[in-house]
Order: structure tokens, then C-alpha cells, then sequence
């Protein structure tokens, strides 16, 4: 009598979790590397640029209270040393991209394997269901302690000391295990992969947000607890190197790879948990090329749009409060009035309106990277067999780019500007939506250079996303590093004018104008010529 043995729910989860990592190493390296690096280069800047006593008391005084350096980096609770400027620096920024890399690693391993048809395959063979995800799931945490240990080896090699080194190296892990976990679930919620990215991008997004808003606001300390990145924040690397936060990580992320398997088990196979609406019954505006571009987007143009509201009404109800921060800091004031504006208070709303700005740009490159996208889903092909035309299928794509993020500037702009106007009666809410219309050639150009990239040459559409972290590193970074003027002058937004100024400098907004049309005709002069799904 024979008896018949129970395959283990994770059967075959070794062998393929052996496969993905070799396919997918080449992937995963680039953010380990980047994000080390990000570690890294702040404690060798920080020898360079701050040699001295005096310089780190400048650096402190003028930065560590800055509201608009808080939205970003977060409390600056030690900048007298480097691994206390390293933790500014690097802690928030780094957390983020290490969670930001392991929502693409789980996704990619997991839903867009359904969707490309290669999970069936995949299911064909001695695995079992929850198989595939587990894999998705060891991948991102395989990713999250490389990049733990590899930033931890090169910054403790570049002069970082040992336990904030290592505290600060734990906390990249601890985000990508805790988003790793969220994007395990909305890959059973979402129907499709770019959703479920979208929808756990999101989320990200709103922590980080929320995160940043609570640092720059004066909310008693408790209320850091409130997101996931405030708990990393808490661990205060070269201060109180406090690691037991990072447990209340750890047990997050186990609850929701928890909740992934489990509503897993009651989805079926390439479906989601929220189902797909049925499309209209008739084509309406997609019947046209420029219609279909548009509902292509419209669903996550909502998104961002709703989320330029809120970042608008958020930001502005912290510019009220600069005039507090100065007389608490005259240090800052200094540094505000040294920027040439009138108002100190329409200083900063420049500052939060090129935060906004870089934001803006990645929704562009998002929606310009969707054309590619398209191509290699083989869905370019059989619209190009009917009478539409190339250059009228690439406009309809870069129409839709280019006015998206004109309206997201203009929406947070009109936000921005109803808040602050109506607390500080120095600030006109003309000014603010004027300098928010200003700031949007300086966005085009990063969206012109994606579609420069991805019309000539889509195997290099990572400069399209080089373009928008280039453009934060001058803007924010740049002249905390006292970086030259030819230098900091490659970022589009250096050239933006200011709108209330007795004569604005508009030659700047030309040359932008310049860029756009250079790269935008680059892009399709290439798009024009090359083989479509051409990688």
C-alpha cells in the first residue's frame, strides 16, 4: 500500500529562488551600489566641504532648522559630526530608495510574471502556489541585507564610525523588508503588475510625505510613531543609536508578507483582489490616437493630480510658520534674505515649489517611460498597422506628459498659494500660481530629455530618471556643498526666475525653452527612424 506524501506549500521555491537572483542580480546591484554610495560620499564630503570648527557651526545653524530641508532629509539632530551629517543626509533619502527598490524587485518577481504569462510556465512545473511569491518576497529581503552589509563595509571604509555606521545601514534594511511587505499585498489586490507598483509606490510616497511634514511641523515628538519611517527615524544613528525600532520594522513587514499569502490563497491566478472595471461600450475618445494616450494615463494622472492638491495645502500651512522659525533662528533668515527675494516667506515657497517641481518631473518621466512600456508589451505594433502615424502616436504620448505636469504645477501652485496667502499677508496668491507656471519649463526639460531617450534610444531610458535625481542633487544638495556655479547651473530649475522680483531674469526661461525643443525634436527624429520594441 503506498502513501501519498503532502507537497509543502513552498515546494520548488528553492530552486527558483536560485534562478531569479542570478536573472535578476544585474537589477538589483545598481541600488545597492547607489544607495551605499549616497552613505559613502556624505562622510567624505563632509571632511571637504565643512574642514573646520566654524564651518559645521555655520553648517548647523543655517540647515538644521530649515523646514524645507526637514520635508526632505528630515531632523538634523547632530550636523557637527560626519556620521551625525551622514544620518541627515542619507538616512530618510537612503530609506526611501531602499524601499523604493524593493516594491520593483517584489512586483517584477511576482504580478508581472502573471501578467507576461511567465508564472504559467513557471506553475507548470513542481511548484507550489504560494511558491512564486515566497521567492519575490526572499529576493527583496536577499537585496535588503546586501545593501545593509555593502553600505555598511564601504561607509565604515570612507571613515564612518562603527555602531551610527551601522545603525543607519540597518534602517535601509528595515525599509526594503517593510516595503517589500507592501508591495507583496498589493500585488494581490491590483489586477495588473503596474498598478500593484503604483499602488505600493504610492503608499511610499505618502509615508515619506507625511514624514517629512510632521518634521517640519511643531508636533510633539509621539507623533513620529505614526509612520513606518518615522520608527527608522527614531533609531537616531550618531546620537542616541537606538536600534529596538527597528524590531517594530521587522514585525510590520512579517505582518504584511503574512497578509499577502494570505489573500493570495483567495485570488485567482492573474486576477486581483479589486477587480477590473469592463471597458465602455463604445470608443468615445479612444477611438483616437490622442484619446487613447489620455485614458491610457488617466487613472494615475488622477492620482498624482490628488496628490499635488494635498502636497500644496500641506506645504503651504508650513510656510505660515517661517516667520516663527526665523525668530528662533535668525540664522535662517540670513539665509532666505540672501536668495534676493522680498518676502522670506516667498523665499521658502520657491524652495517647496522646487521640491514640487522634481516631483512634477517624476511623474513625467513616468508617463514618457509608459510609451517604451507599451512597445515591449506589443501593444505599438497593431496601432501602427492602421493609418496612424508614428510622429501623431509619440505626440499624442508627449501631449499627455507635457500638460500633465504643467497642471500639476499649476494645481499645487493654486493650493500652495491659497494657503499661504491667506495666513501671511506678505505673500500674494498671484505670486505663488505665477511662480508655479514659471518653474514648469524648467520641469518640461526632464520630461524633453526622457523622451529625447526613450524616442532615440530606449535602451538608455535610465537617463531619463538620471535627469530627475541629478536635478534634486544641485537643487537640494548642491549648495549644501558649496558646489560651483557652472555646476549647479546644469539643473534646469536654477534658471527659473524669480516672479517678484523688480526685473526677473526671463533669458533663463528661454534657454529652457531651447532644451525642450533640442530634446523633444531628438525624440522624435529618433522615434521616427528606429524599430519599434527596440530595447
Amino acid at each position: 500500500m503506498t502513501t501519498a506524501v503532502r507537497a509543502s506549500p513552498l515546494t520548488g521555491t528553492g530552486p527558483l529562488l536560485k534562478v531569479s537572483l542570478h536573472q535578476d542580480a544585474r537589477l538589483i546591484a545598481p541600488w545597492v551600489v547607489l544607495i551605499s554610495v549616497l552613505s559613502a560620499s556624505s562622510i567624505l564630503a563632509y571632511a571637504w566641504v565643512f574642514p573646520d570648527a566654524d564651518d559645521r557651526r555655520a553648517l548647523a545653524a543655517t540647515l538644521g532648522s530649515n523646514p524645507a530641508l526637514s520635508l526632505v532629509f528630515g531632523p538634523a539632530r547632530d550636523l557637527m559630526t560626519a556620521d551625525g551629517f551622514n544620518a541627515w543626509r542619507a538616512g530618510q533619502l537612503g530609506a526611501f530608495f531602499a524601499g523604493l527598490m524593493a516594491i520593483l524587485i517584489v512586483v517584477r518577481n511576482s504580478r508581472a510574471n502573471e501578467d507576461s504569462g511567465q508564472a504559467e510556465l513557471i506553475a507548470s512545473g513542481v511548484i507550489a502556489r504560494h511558491s512564486r511569491l515566497a521567492v519575490a518576497v526572499l529576493m527583496a529581503a536577499v537585496a535588503a541585507v546586501a545593501l545593509g552589509v555593502f553600505c555598511f563595509v564601504v561607509t565604515l571604509l570612507c571613515g564612518g564610525g562603527v555602531v551610527p555606521t551601522l545603525i543607519l545601514s540597518a534602517s535601509f534594511t528595515a525599509s526594503a523588508l517593510m516595503f517589500a511587505g507592501v508591495a507583496a499585498v498589493t500585488s494581490q489586490l491590483a489586477s495588473e503588475a503596474r498598478t500593484a507598483s503604483s499602488m505600493a509606490v504610492g503608499t511610499l510616497g505618502v509615508f515619506y510625505v507625511l514624514r517629512g511634514y510632521i518634521d517640519s511641523s511643531d508636533f510633539p515628538d509621539w507623533v513620529t510613531w505614526l509612520t513606518p519611517l518615522g520608527w527608522l527615524e527614531e533609531t537616531r544613528p550618531a546620537t542616541e543609536n537606538d536600534p529596538w525600532p527597528l524590531l517594530l520594522a521587522l514585525a510590520f513587514a512579517v505582518l504584511l508578507v503574512l497578509a499577502a499569502f494570505v489573500l493570495q490563497g483567495h485570488r485567482d491566478f492573474g486576477q486581483g483582489m479589486v477587480a477590473t472595471r469592463p471597458g465602455p461600450a463604445r470608443a468615445g475618445l479612444a477611438g483616437s490616437a490622442w484619446g487613447l494616450a489620455f485614458r491610457l494615463h488617466r487613472g494615475l494622472l488622477a492620482a498624482w493630480l490628488i496628490g499635488f492638491a494635498g502636497l500644496g495645502l500641506l506645504f503651504g500651512t508650513i510656510a505660515t510658520s517661517i516667520g516663527d522659525l526665523i525668530a528662533e533662528n535668525p540664522a535662517v533668515g540670513v539665509v532666505l534674505a540672501a536668495s534676493g527675494v522680498g518676502s522670506l516667506t516667498f523665499a521658502f515657497l520657491m524652495t517647496i515649489l522646487q521640491i514640487i517641481a522634481i516631483i512634477a518631473a517624476a511623474m513625467g518621466v513616468q508617463v514618457v517611460l509608459r510609451i517604451h512600456a507599451e512597445e515591449t508589451d506589443v501593444r505599438v505594433d497593431p496601432l501602427l498597422a492602421t493609418p496612424l502615424r508614428r510622429p501623431t502616436y509619440l505626440a499624442s504620448n508627449a501631449l499627455v506628459a507635457f500638460g500633465s505636469t504643467a497642471v500639476a504645477m499649476l494645481v499645487a501652485g493654486t493650493t500652495l498659494g491659497l494657503v499661504a496667502s491667506a495666513e501671511d499677508e506678505t505673500v500674494e496668491f498671484v505670486d505663488v500660481v505665477a511662480q508655479a507656471a514659471a518653474t514648469i519649463p524648467g520641469v518640461w526639460v526632464l520630461v524633453a530629455l526622457a523622451l529625447a531617450v526613450v524616442g532615440a534610444a530606449p535602451s538608455k531610458r535610465l537617463v531619463g530618471w538620471l535627469g530627475v535625481v541629478a536635478t534634486f542633487g544641485l537643487t537640494i544638495l548642491g549648495p549644501t556643498f558649496n558646489l560651483w556655479d557652472w555646476v549647479l547651473d546644469i539643473s534646469p530649475l536654477r534658471h527659473v526666475p524669480d516672479v517678484t522680483s523688480a526685473s526677473p531674469e526671463w533669458s533663463g526661461l528661454a534657454w529652457l525653452v531651447g532644451f525642450i525643443a533640442v530634446f523633444t525634436t531628438i525624440g522624435f527624429a529618433g522615434f521616427r527612424r528606429r524599430d519599434i520594441d527596440s530595447t
